[in-house]
């Protein structure tokens, strides 16, 4: 089959036929700095989920989990309502009635059913929101709702993030223009499995809920699920997609080249919000894959890369512009999959340093520093097992993201 052909296109997450957005300073952070966001359709449609696998989960999860079951016929939704600078998380009964007012209030000021209103939170955990200020700021985000507010709610759910991320892209599919729009924030605690980042995914296309979260699944993969900025996960993580419809064309099915040609255009969406979290990560200088290779499973694979794209002792080395190779071959070792020394290779940037588990020299190691010095690179290591594979997008460790998270609340 040809590979559909993806344009990027501006707008962000109201690129997409039907969308409107608005973002706004309601009183949650400090003066003038924007913290409530609103996406809302012109028409409902269905909604695919992914949340934090973290036990703890905050409020709002527990909520959009079952509005995500319990909508208008199943997983039908109309708008998503987000806060930035307060979590509501840890919040007990009384967040979780805070976050239901939310809901509550933005269905109210729509028009539409309270199920197909689904909230997000983000920021310091353990506080209760500020209700007086959502209520006030809902009301005024409803009435500046508008085509061209895309980048505004990108902006108002940032937190530690330098500037926001958003992404519109396009394929003509079956003969109709199918658009996805997005933004997301994140920039600390990431991880596999998701992590402090909040994901927010429009398009135009026509497709069942449960189609739609498959697709959304397979995206989510291998986008969010392979980056890694510290290891840690979060009580907040949510990626959340809305279909309306309005694109016209037959609804996707499974099996086909329709549903093919979607999954690669939505992939490609949170692969761009994904790299943009990375590339924005706290503190971050260098971001690196770790691609490995010759793996007997895939699950041994990202098993491998997980490990080594996680050690603390990797990812000094890679702000310090150290080669040094050897915490990389440690890192392996204690991935806790079975493998076999002598068969290892490792490159970097296609340059090889080491092979059958061995040095391949000084000369070799010369050629790796002046990689390790890039913004941007590429490490494989071949297990030589198998022929599974699995990848994993990390960042460096640096001074700056200690001084970031030791002074977060202050």
């Amino acid at each position: 089959m040809k590979p559909t052909t993806i344009h990027k296109i501006p707008g962000g997450i109201t690129a997409p036929r039907g969308f409107l957005a608005a973002g706004l300073h309601a009183g949650i952070k400090k003066p003038s700095i924007p913290d409530l966001a609103l996406v809302a359709s012109e028409q409902p449609g269905p909604v695919a989920g992914l949340f934090t696998r973290n036990q703890v989960a905050a409020a709002p999860v527990v909520l959009d989990r079952l509005h995500l079951k319990q909508g208008q016929g199943r997983g039908i939704g109309r708008a998503f309502i987000v806060n930035s600078g307060n979590a509501n998380a840890c919040t007990g009964a009384q967040g979780l009635a805070d976050a239901k007012e939310t809901a509550t209030l933005t269905a109210h000021c729509l028009g539409v059913p309270v199920r197909s209103i689904f909230v997000g939170s983000t920021g310091v955990i353990g506080q209760f929101l500020p209700m007086p200020a959502i209520r006030q700021g809902v009301p005024r985000l409803v009435q500046r709702l508008r085509r061209t507010g895309g980048h505004e709610a990108a902006k108002a759910i940032m937190t530690t993030d330098l500037k926001p991320k958003d992404v519109a892209l396009r394929a003509r599919i079956a003969g109709h223009m199918v658009t996805v729009g997005g933004m997301a924030k994140g920039s600390g605690m990431i991880h596999p499995n998701m992590a402090t980042m909040l994901a927010y995914l429009t398009t135009d296309a026509a497709i069942a809920q449960p189609v739609l979260q498959r697709t959304l699944r397979a995206a989510v993969e291998t986008s969010f699920n392979c980056i890694s900025v510290d290891g840690d996960t979060s009580t907040n993580d949510t990626v959340l997609c809305l279909a309306n419809g309005l694109a016209g064309n037959a609804p996707f099915r499974d099996g086909t080249k329709e549903l093919a040609a979607f999954q690669a255009l939505l992939s490609e969406a949170c692969r761009s919000l994904a790299m943009h979290i990375c590339r924005d990560g706290e503190g971050v200088t260098k971001i690196v894959q770790v691609l490995v290779t010759g793996a007997k499973s895939a699950a041994d694979a990202k098993a491998v890369a997980n490990t080594v794209g996680t050690s603390c002792l990797v990812k000094t080395a890679f702000f310090g512009e150290d080669a040094n190779w050897g915490r990389i071959m440690a890192a392996v070792g204690r991935a806790g999959v079975r493998i076999r020394p002598e068969r290892i290779g490792l490159t970097i940037e296609g340059a090889p340093i080491v092979k059958g588990g061995v040095s391949l020299g000084r000369a070799a190691e010369r050629a790796i520093e002046k990689l390790f010095r890039r913004r941007e690179f590429r490490i494989v290591i071949d297990l030589g097992l198998g022929s599974a594979q699995g990848a994993l997008w990390t960042t460096d460790l640096s001074y700056e993201y200690v001084r970031i998270n030791a002074s977060y609340r202050s």
